[in-house]
């Protein structure tokens, strides 16, 4: 603070009566001078809704996007069902849970894990959760992984701006809304023509499973995110990763005796699985501090990046052809984010300068 401020003279008590007022007119002067020199912005000068913005961005949508690559990876490679593949991220939510002092004591006497009156939250927010990766990997193996996720974007925007204007989550600017319209117009432009050839071209069963699951996983995601919201204890992230692993462990468990294991074969298969549970282990943390800083409407709005990265990804890596309703689809989609970002992009009011006595 002192460095922030030009040297300021310091008065003398000492002198006589026409001294002192000498000093204090010369002190007057100098506190005028007495400015706060300009501080750079610095991430922590961002506002809370710009955070969790950038998190739902960075840290939810693109990790995510890469997710169905390697599941459909694994899949084709050494045919891992999507049970073994939610397994082996169940297990790495241990592990990290394990790896931090969950069962720590706090100063007032709590478990980590939060007052006991928010368990039974914590575990609906596990399950609900369980049921939405559970349908998205189930999607992923039967259409197209562009299609299964924005189809799965979709339906978690839609589930958000409906619970939020049922629990009040707060209202949305103009710009949000046009945001908000934009990139559910971009998902639209993405699936809707594949959905009316299906149509025409009276598509499988499996086809139109595809994106029932996928739909049923967008809506579990957006109600576990409006869930996670009303958490304030200090513990609700070790406890949520905590849950979904303990939890997945032991449905996805016992569930291996009614169909033969099939285990990871060949490095490719062993590189595809961990990389499936790292990545997917970070947007789920990524997006659940993000709902708490941000209106989960935009947060979900913002994870729709997973669908621009997976469908790049899959025309890249795995060939599947992209149209060119696919390329203008994307491009709404960012055009979108970009115009969420814009509007939220604030930093937090500098605090008022404290006068020095000099």
């Amino acid at each position: 603070m002192v460095d922030a401020y030009h040297h300021c003279p310091s008065s003398s008590s000492d002198e006589d009566d026409e001294s002192v007022e000498e000093e204090e007119e010369k002190e007057e002067e100098a506190d005028e001078d007495c400015l706060p020199l300009p501080r750079p912005l610095h991430w922590t000068g961002l506002s809370d809704s710009m955070k969790g913005l950038l998190a739902a961005l960075l840290g939810g949508g693109v990790p995510a996007g890469f997710v169905p690559l390697f599941t459909r990876i694994a899949h084709e490679s050494a045919h891992l069902p999507p049970l073994e593949v939610l397994f082996g991220r169940c297990l790495l939510h241990l592990l990290v849970s394990a790896a931090v002092p969950c069962l720590r004591r706090s100063s007032a006497g709590q478990p980590s894990f939060g007052p006991r009156a928010a368990w039974p939250r914590l575990l609906t927010h596990a399950v609900v959760n369980l049921l939405s990766v559970g349908c998205a990997y189930s999607s992923f193996t039967l259409v197209p992984a562009g299609n299964a996720s924005a189809v799965r974007k979709g339906a978690s925007t839609l589930g958000s701006v409906l619970l939020a204007l049922c629990l009040g989550s707060g209202p949305l600017s103009c710009y949000d809304c046009v945001g908000l319209l934009g990139s559910l117009l971009g998902l639209l432009v993405i699936v809707l023509p594949d959905l009316l050839l299906s149509a025409h071209s009276s598509a499988s069963t499996a086809d139109l499973f595809g994106y029932a699951l996928a739909s049923l996983g967008g809506l579990a995601l957006a109600l576990g995110l409006v869930i996670f919201r009303t958490f304030s204890h200090p513990g609700r992230f070790q406890g949520a990763v905590f849950s979904f692993g303990a939890l997945g462990a032991l449905i996805c468990g016992p569930a291996f005796t009614l169909q033969e294991p099939v285990w990871p074969r060949g490095p490719l298969a062993w590189a595809c699985l961990v990389a499936v549970a790292c990545l997917a282990l970070a947007a789920f943390l990524s997006s659940n501090y993000a709902v708490t800083k941000a209106h989960p409407a935009l947060v979900c709005a913002l994870l729709h990046s997973e669908v621009v990265v997976s469908m790049s990804l899959q025309y890249a890596m795995l060939g599947e052809p992209v149209t060119s309703f696919d390329i203008l689809g994307a491009g709404v989609i960012v055009g979108s984010i970009a115009v969420i970002s814009a509007q939220n992009f604030s930093c937090d009011p500098r605090p008022p300068s404290e006068k020095l006595s000099c």
